[in-house]
Order: C-alpha cells, then sequence, then structure tokens
C-alpha cells in the first residue's frame, strides 16, 4: 500500500527580496525559480504577497483581477508569469501570494496560486483568517481594514506525489485547518507567511513544529526576506519540518532557497512509532474533518 507521500521528492522555498517595483519583482522570482528547478527542485514555493511590497497600504495598489479565471495578461500579469515559469520549468509552483481584486464584490484578498508543470492552474486559495493583531509597544496590524476572507480549505492532489494543503500566513495560527487537511490525507502543509520581527521571534519556529507534531506530516513556511528599509520588516527564515517536528532546512533573514528531500514512508513510520492515529478519542470528542468544512468558495 503507498503511503501519503507516494515518492520522495525535492522541495524549495524562495525566500524572496522584494520591493515597490512589480516588474522587477516578477523578474526576480523567476530568476529564483529557476534557479531552484536547476537543483532539481520538483515543487517551488513563493512567498506571500512576492509580487508587492507586504502592507495594507500597497494592496489595493498592486492588486490584480483573477476572475474570470483566466484573466488576461494586462488584468493579471503575475498569474501569467507563473503559468509560463511552471511550465518552462516543469515544476510544481506554488505563487505564494498576490493581493486580487474582485470587480463584482468590490472586495480586495490576499491569493495563492497553484500552477502545475504544463502551467495550468491546480487551486488558489484566499487567506481564510486575517492578520488583525494589537501587541502594545510593538506592533498593530489590521489587514482586515482592506482585504476580506476566503471561505474555504483548500486540498489540492499531485498525482506523482499525493496531497497538499495550502493556508497563508496568519492561517497557520488555526490548527483546524491543518487537521482538516491532515486527516485528509494530505502529506504536506504548505504555508507562505510573512511572519514579524514580533510574531516571528515569538511564534514562527514553534507554529511550523507544532503544525507537523500535531499532524505527524511534512510543514513548510516560506517567507519573503527580511528588508529593514521596508516598512514592514518579515521575519525570514523560510523552513521544512519533517513529521516528527524536525527541522530539516532553516534560511536565514535575506534572500535564499532553502532546499529539503522530502521521503516516502516518513509520515508512516512517525505513525507507527507515536500512533496518534489509532488512539484518538472521537467518542469523546468530535473528528472536525468530519463536520460541515468549506472545500468552495
Amino acid at each position: 500500500m503507498a503511503g501519503l507521500l507516494k515518492k520522495p521528492f525535492k522541495l524549495a522555498l524562495v525566500q524572496l527580496a522584494t520591493g515597490a517595483d512589480k516588474a522587477i519583482n516578477l523578474s526576480r522570482a523567476r530568476s529564483k525559480v529557476l534557479e531552484a528547478s536547476r537543483a532539481g527542485a520538483s515543487l517551488i514555493v513563493l512567498p506571500e504577497c512576492f509580487n508587492s511590497p507586504y502592507g495594507c497600504q500597497y494592496f489595493p495598489k498592486y492588486a490584480e483581477t483573477l476572475l474570470p479565471s483566466p484573466p488576461t495578461a494586462e488584468q493579471s500579469p503575475s498569474y501569467h508569469a507563473l503559468s509560463a515559469l511552471a511550465k518552462e520549468t516543469s515544476t510544481y509552483l506554488i505563487g505564494g501570494s498576490i493581493p486580487e481584486y474582485v470587480p463584482d464584490t468590490k472586495k480586495y484578498h490576499n491569493t495563492s496560486l497553484v500552477f502545475s508543470p504544463k502551467g495550468d492552474l491546480l487551486a488558489t486559495h484566499r487567506k481564510v483568517h486575517l492578520f488583525d493583531i494589537d501587541i502594545p509597544g510593538k506592533i498593530s496590524f489590521h489587514e482586515s481594514e482592506v482585504l476580506s476572507p476566503g471561505n474555504k480549505v483548500t486540498i489540492f492532489e499531485i498525482p506523482e506525489y499525493g496531497k497538499i494543503a495550502l493556508a497563508i500566513c496568519y492561517d497557520i495560527r488555526f490548527p483546524e485547518l491543518a487537521t482538516i487537511a491532515a486527516r485528509k490525507d494530505a502529506f504536506l502543509l504548505l504555508y507562505p507567511g510573512a511572519f514579524n520581527m514580533t510574531t516571528g521571534a515569538l511564534h514562527w519556529t514553534l507554529q511550523a513544529r507544532a503544525r507537523a507534531m500535531d499532524n505527524q506530516v511534512y510543514v513548510a513556511l516560506c517567507s519573503p526576506a527580511r528588508d529593514m528599509e521596508a516598512s514592514y520588516n518579515a521575519w525570514g527564515h523560510s523552513m521544512v519540518v519533517d513529521p516528527n517536528a524536525q527541522v530539516l532546512a532553516e534560511a536565514g533573514e535575506g534572500e535564499e532557497i532553502v532546499y529539503a528531500e522530502l521521503e516516502a514512508g516518513k509520515i508512516e513510520e512517525t505513525r507507527k512509532g507515536i500512533p496518534l492515529y489509532t488512539q484518538r478519542r472521537f467518542d469523546v470528542y468530535p473528528d472536525i474533518s468530519k463536520g460541515k468544512v468549506r472545500y468552495e468558495e
């Protein structure tokens, strides 16, 4: 019987340095994805807001229209750049996230796009939990001033490898998404995310390892590179964690690509040693993956 991960592969997380020029950001992303592809990565991930600076003041200016799909090149240059790049490299490409504008609703979203090696759109995830926090003396940030949330759990399947769950940044703080995905047989939880200097130091690594430990699956977090000249300072430290909650690879603060080999059989080995999946007491508490879960917007 095949495991949740059908065969091993190399994962790449591109900790991209972004600036104010969208065209330069897209060009820089292309260069790094090509580099990761040459290094043998089959699945390549870009960070949250990879085509723009991160901040409520930037979302409307950099937003692109994605619906109806496919958009025109004028409506979404990022969509077409990602599609062409996935096809050029014959890789699965996770487009971190971009600001999205929906003309029909006049709403903005923080949206991730997934493309196949043929350049086809496989999945879309809109950030479900908006980053609204206020830590006195540290940071106050409210995405909901501009953005609207997505309304679904996102799980997509890659035929060669298995199921992957996709969420964005603040979504990682809500373990329900991860639990549902793991119980629906996802082998990897992917989070493009831009934690900051306060929340990153507190919880970035802890969240990655916690989601892996709770669900005994692979977890990957992909951050933008840190830029202390920017209005928002990303934490960096993109990382891959294995099903036993061990950090396989971690970036520093600057622009770099992190690689990790994901092993077939590692999930099953971990679950055999600590058999949480046969020890849960759904006679005592509910299985949230069997409740009312939305998989469509």
